[in-house]
């Protein structure tokens, strides 16, 4: 073989690794820590929008997935609070319909049930495609909807569904739309740059949204014309006309359970408002017991008791990622066997939330005692190897830590 063509193949070679190296690195990543006073670092890497060449930033807002079901939960004490929701009352008495285990009919469902994934609900029969106008009820009558094995209260198994359900029972306890409560629970008191679903932001904020990827090509808030035509499903050939919704009808429209658009920074704010037992910036939104209530497990894993990852995301994990569970909230770092629950690899019992969908991996995590938190995420992390201290990936390890490689 000639020297020429020697060169010619190691040329080669190095544009093949240089090429899945870059494949392998998210095209967004931002991080922000905080205390309970403020933020106190920020890294913000990559691109918002990759056609656009748009950098991001630590104010753009991105669809944070699971995380939502704890900003949601907030919202709920907040209604526990004001005397308008019971934890422990039989949520039929909110849904305006008996909602129970075909199996287990003797057996109430509760908000504290539901919030915590106790419920006997799977996202086997759906949880996010009943378009406008159209009953979430019926996805209940499916016999796939319900894990047959356990009774309410037995066995924790990770469920979108429940969020819905916990978004109708806020709508017919208030009137209002999911949507436009959390506004007024939450994202105006504090106030946030921030929505469900985008319908109840303004076009500005819509068009700084960071653009989700899966192998280079965009999946989800494509918005840089502004905001989408339409924030909900709608049935084929119907029309996007949200005079239609009705209280209880439909808590899926608005994402309760994944559709969260807020900014690394907004998702601070969060956490230091669980750091500082319900207030922020001289804005009270929650009595500390109910941040309490909130933060505290309500499940642990104890070798069977439960589904320990989520079933249409995680099930090749070798290791348990949930280990314990509150009302939307996970704490980190179990000490039981087969737990891998700890990305930070330090043992402190972290409290908050991961979030894992097109092709976004977040996380909002605070530690209570030293008063000390962060939030990050990452877009198109599907080549991201598995991590290696925990279930959880590498890049969310990395982004946890701090301890991400310089660009």
């Amino acid at each position: 073989m000639s020297l020429c063509s020697i060169r010619i193949l190691v040329s080669l070679a190095c544009l093949v690794a240089s090429t899945a190296a870059s494949a392998a690195e998210p095209v967004a990543q931002v991080r922000v820590a905080f205390d309970r006073n403020g933020v106190v670092s920020t890294r913000a890497e990559g691109m918002a929008d990759l056609a656009t060449g748009r950098k991001v930033t630590a104010d753009d807002p991105v669809r944070v997935a699971s995380i939502s079901k704890l900003v949601t939960a907030i919202g709920v004490m907040r209604l526990v609070d004001a005397g308008k929701l019971d934890l422990d009352a039989d949520v039929s008495t909110y849904l305006g319909w008996t909602l129970r285990h075909p199996r287990f009919p003797a057996t109430p469902i509760t908000l504290r049930l539901l919030l915590s994934h106790q419920s006997s609900l799977t996202d086997a029969a759906g949880y996010y495609a009943t378009p406008l106008g159209e009953p979430l009820k019926t996805i209940l009558d499916d016999p796939k909807a319900w894990d047959d094995a356990h009774a309410p209260g037995t066995h924790f198994r990770y469920t979108n569904l429940n969020f819905p359900l916990v978004a109708m029972a806020m709508e017919n306890a208030t009137g209002e739309r999911f949507d436009l409560l959390m506004r007024r629970l939450l994202i105006d008191p504090l106030p946030l740059d921030a929505c469900f679903n985008w319908e109840s932001c303004d076009s500005a904020t819509a068009a700084r949204a960071v653009v989700l990827y899966r192998d280079g090509q965009p999946v989800r808030d494509d918005n840089r014309a502004g905001k989408p035509a339409c924030a909900v499903v709608v049935g084929d050939g119907a029309a996007c006309d949200l005079a239609r919704w009705k209280p209880g009808e439909n808590g899926a429209l608005f994402s309760p359970q994944g559709g969260l658009r807020i900014s690394a920074n907004g998702l601070a704010k969060i956490g230091r408002l669980l750091l500082n037992r319900g207030e922020v910036d001289g804005v009270r939104l929650l009595q500390p017991a109910s941040v309490a209530a909130l933060l505290g497990p309500q499940w642990t894993f104890d070798g069977r008791n439960g589904v320990t990852h989520e079933e249409d995301t995680g099930s090749g994990q070798a290791n348990a990622f949930f280990c314990r569970y509150g009302l939307a909230v996970q704490t980190l770092a179990t000490p039981v066997a087969g737990c891998g629950d700890d990305p930070f690899g330090d043992g402190i019992a972290r409290a908050g939330h991961a979030g894992d969908a097109y092709g976004l991996r977040s996380g909002l995590w605070v530690d209570l005692r030293a008063g000390t938190g962060v939030a990050y995420f990452a877009t198109d992390t599907g080549s991201s190897p598995a991590g290696a201290r925990s279930a959880f990936s590498g890049i969310e390890e990395a982004l946890a830590t701090g301890n991400l490689p310089r660009p």
